[in-house]
């Protein structure tokens, strides 16, 4: 498996995510690189910085987005759906291993969504037969403390899927930047349990 992260100038949001892949899944070959990137940058110095606190290196110089990266890529994750749309234009050969990281695991998160509605669904129903003896208001007291945990996961789920892009730290202070690498540590989590699963199939 080669995968080929992409965001713009391939200074912050594409290492920080081929980094935390590679620290996560050695075994899987990872690059990145950027639509507008000047070739030979390096890496901003606040994404070191967050990284580092997790005691992951980068030694990194930026790289555009080439067909021989594309060439080389089982599979191309971007930052926003714009990055995606550019590629594809410029790429069009290329379009069908295109995808913005959230949008490829939206699948497994459509799964998830569902699984959780069920089980709330079904944690409610089982509460109501075994608690007759109260109130409707007592009863929607409890079942709101019952289910608050997975009603909080469905929501956070439900405002991911809504949104593809990856917030971009750009120009921000070392905060921006680590909420970013929060952000990207969850998403290729997700990707690395979906890719897992995809090998089991």
């Amino acid at each position: 498996m080669n995968i080929l992260f992409v965001c713009t100038g391939n200074t912050c949001r594409s290492p920080m995510a081929e980094a935390l892949l590679r620290d996560k899944s050695p075994q899987i070959n990872v690059k990145s690189a950027g639509v507008f990137a000047a070739d030979g940058a390096p890496a901003s110095p606040q994404a070191l910085q967050a990284l580092d606190e997790e005691n992951i290196t980068l030694n990194h110089q930026a790289q555009k987005v080439t067909g021989e990266l594309l060439d080389w890529s089982s599979l191309v994750l971007t930052m926003t759906t714009q990055h995606k749309q550019l590629l594809i234009m410029e790429h069009p050969d290329h379009q069908e291993k295109i995808y913005t990281l959230k949008e490829y695991i939206s699948t497994s998160s459509e799964k998830e969504i569902q699984q959780l509605q069920l089980q709330i669904e079904n944690k409610r129903r089982k509460f109501i037969a075994e608690n007759p003896e109260l109130t409707s208001e007592e009863l929607e007291q409890k079942l709101d403390e019952l289910v608050s945990e997975e009603v909080d996961k469905l929501q956070q789920l439900e405002a991911a899927s809504y949104n593809y892009d990856i917030s971009d730290p750009y120009g921000g202070d070392l905060d921006l930047y680590r909420a970013t690498r929060i952000e990207l540590e969850q998403q290729i989590e997700r990707l690395i349990d979906k890719l897992d699963a995809t090998k089991e199939d």
